[in-house]
C-alpha cells in the first residue's frame, strides 16, 4: 500500500469513526488535489479555532477551487463542518473537511464525479 493510499484509508477510517458517510472515489480525488500537503502534519489538518486558517479554507478552497461566491453561507458551511467533526477533535483532517464542503455545496463535478 502506498503512502497516499494509507492517507486515504486513514481519512476514510476517521470518517467511519465519526459516522460521516463517504464516497471513497471522491475522498481519493479530494485528497489527491491536496498534493504533498497531506504528508506535513501542520498542513494536513485544519484548526477550527484559528480565524486566519478558516479564512484560508474559504478563500483558497471554497471560492478559488470550487468557484463559489463570497457570502455568509460559506462561513456557516465551514462552521457546520467543524461542528459535525467535533469542536474538541484535535485532528480535523483537511481532506475530510474539504470532502464535506464539496458534498455540502454539491460540487462533486469539480472532481469529475
Amino acid at each position: 500500500m502506498s503512502k497516499f493510499d494509507e492517507k486515504v484509508a486513514l481519512y476514510k477510517q476517521f470518517m467511519d469513526d465519526k459516522n460521516i458517510r463517504s464516497n471513497t472515489d471522491l475522498l481519493t480525488a479530494v485528497t489527491k488535489g491536496l498534493g504533498p500537503s497531506i504528508y506535513k502534519a501542520d498542513a494536513e489538518t485544519v484548526s477550527g479555532s484559528d480565524a486566519k486558517e478558516l479564512q484560508t479554507v474559504k478563500n483558497n478552497f471554497l471560492i478559488k477551487k470550487l468557484g463559489l461566491s463570497e457570502n455568509d453561507q460559506l462561513d456557516e458551511a465551514i462552521e457546520e463542518v467543524m461542528e459535525r467533526i467535533g469542536k474538541s477533535e484535535r485532528k480535523k483532517y483537511r481532506a475530510v473537511v474539504y470532502y464535506m464542503l464539496v458534498k455540502k455545496f454539491d460540487k462533486e463535478s469539480v472532481y469529475g464525479m
